[in-house]
């Protein structure tokens, strides 16, 4: 399993689009999301949503959707 990234979002946007590729059947997973809180920098960095190299085609196909 390789993960790619499918896309970068913010950090709510991220979490929504993980919650619905795994309601459709895509394991998913929200990198980076545990930027450091202290500083504030979770604001200013983007979210990568990462999926397995053979689920990206559809993944692309739901976030699209």
């Amino acid at each position: 399993m390789a993960l790619v990234e499918l896309a970068r979002y913010s950090r709510n946007e991220a979490h929504i689009v993980v919650g619905r590729l795994e309601a459709e059947g895509i394991p998913a997973v929200a990198f980076d999301a545990g930027s450091s809180i202290a500083d504030g920098s979770w604001l200013l960095i983007p979210v990568r949503v990462m999926v397995d190299e053979d689920d990206i085609a559809e993944a692309r196909t739901i976030v699209a959707a």
